[in-house]
This record gives C-alpha cells, structure tokens and sequence, in this order.
C-alpha cells in the first residue's frame, strides 16, 4: 500500500531555511499544499514566491512556536483555506555556542529547551484535534542523532531537547494510533544547514560531505507515502566519513 499525498495539507515548521525551506520545496513538488511557518516573514515570502512561479499552492503563515494560541490560530487558518490538515512537519528548533557544562548559561540553555521541546508540543497540540476529526495524519519531528546517542558536540541542552523530541514523538504513536494519526522522529547527524554552521570549530569546507537538507526532505516524504496502517517510529541518518 502506498499514502498519495498529492492535494494534501503539510504545514511546515522553522520552514524559513535549511531542512524546512527544502521539505517545502519536496512536498510541493509531489503535489501538496504547503503552509509555511516561521518568525520571520521575509525568508518564507521568498520560498513561498519561487514555489508559486512554479504552480504550488503556499500559504504564509509566520509565527511562533511559543506562541500556544498563535498556533492554534495558525492551524485553524490552514484548515479554513484547505479543508485538511494532513500532515505537521514539526521542524522548528534551535542550538547555541554555549553548550559544555563549563559554559553553563541558564538563560540561553532554557531557550533551547522551550524552543526544541514547548515548541514542539505547542505544534503537535495544534494540529491533533484536526487530525483526530479526519481520523488520519502524520507528524514527522525534525529530531537529532543527538535524541538518540550522546553527542558532545552537541550540547547538553540540545541533546536534552531533543531526546525528549524523540520520546513525545514515540507517544503519539502509542496514543494517537486509535484515530490514524502516526509519527515520526527524524534523527539526523550533522546536516549542512545554517545551525551546523554556527557550531563552535566548524569547518565550513566540509558542508559538501554532512547530510543536506533535501536528503531530510526525501526521507521526509517516504514517511509520508508509507502505508498508512504502518508507523515509522524513527529514522536515524548519518553521512559516510570518509
């Protein structure tokens, strides 16, 4: 069995660059309609025009995450102007150079763990009454390979976030299957994106040989055309060393 997923409703998180921008650009080319979501308005417009010149239907819908309410509208909006709601590529998140115990900074540390961890629940909680009334849906979490393993480079507060990603994500398989809806943790390594760009000693000459992000939109997309009655709970990636 296979998920067509053309004419349906993906709405996308942190869309604004990296592996948002390009599961926007996947899962418009295979015939969905995509609803972009992010702080800033600027980048999604961008994304937004390039897919509507090619003959994509795009809402514009900037936000944030933290925004309980703001999603909630934002949710309500795509349902009002598509019908659906089928599947949330929940991809928002965030890491910071002070990442050691030795750097301990609450401030930035909690940002990380609102952003990477309330914003996503934020998200999920948005679309999961939509979904249970269609009785299907799909969330697929921008999580890390540092939700999965330990990852010094990572951080402590971003791997805390992020293996808690994991497990809200493992839930609504566990809850959730009773209405059809059915989700995914995607665990990548290092992927060329802005955030991995900013990690402290990165060496940008090696963005050719990490993850790119339209590797994340393709496995993005066979989640989403997997059979429905199946559950991929999770998908770790990692690039080959070389």
């Amino acid at each position: 069995m296979h998920n067509d997923i053309s004419g349906s409703t993906v709405w996308i998180t942190g869309a604004g660059s990296g592996i948002g921008a390009a599961m926007a650009r996947a899962f418009a080319a295979a015939g969905a309609t995509v609803a972009l979501t992010a702080r800033s308005d600027g980048p999604l417009q961008q994304i937004a025009d390039e897919l509507v010149a090619d003959g994509c239907r795009v809402l514009v819908a900037p936000g944030d995450v933290l925004s309980r309410t703001g999603l909630v509208a934002i949710a309500e909006r795509i349902v009002a102007e598509t019908g659906r709601l089928d599947i949330l590529c929940n991809n928002a998140g965030m890491n910071i150079p002070q990442r050691r115990w030795a750097d301990l900074d609450w401030g930035a540390w909690d940002q990380v763990l609102d952003v990477n961890i309330k914003g996503a629940l934020n998200a999920i909680a948005a679309v999961l009454p939509q979904m249970r009334r269609q009785g299907a849906g799909i969330v697929i979490n921008t999580s890390s390979w540092a939700g999965r393993f330990h990852s010094p480079t990572a951080g402590v507060a971003y791997g805390a976030s992020k293996h808690a990603l994991t497990d809200i994500s493992a839930s609504i398989n566990s809850e959730e299957g009773a209405h059809g809806i059915r989700s995914t943790a995607l665990c990548p390594a290092e992927v060329a994106t802005p955030l991995l760009a900013r990690r402290p000693g990165f060496e940008h000459a090696t963005m050719g040989a990490m993850i790119q992000p339209e590797d994340m939109a393709e496995a993005a997309l066979f989640v989403a055309r997997m059979n429905p009655g199946v559950a991929v709970h999770e998908i770790t990636l990692a690039p080959i060393h070389r």
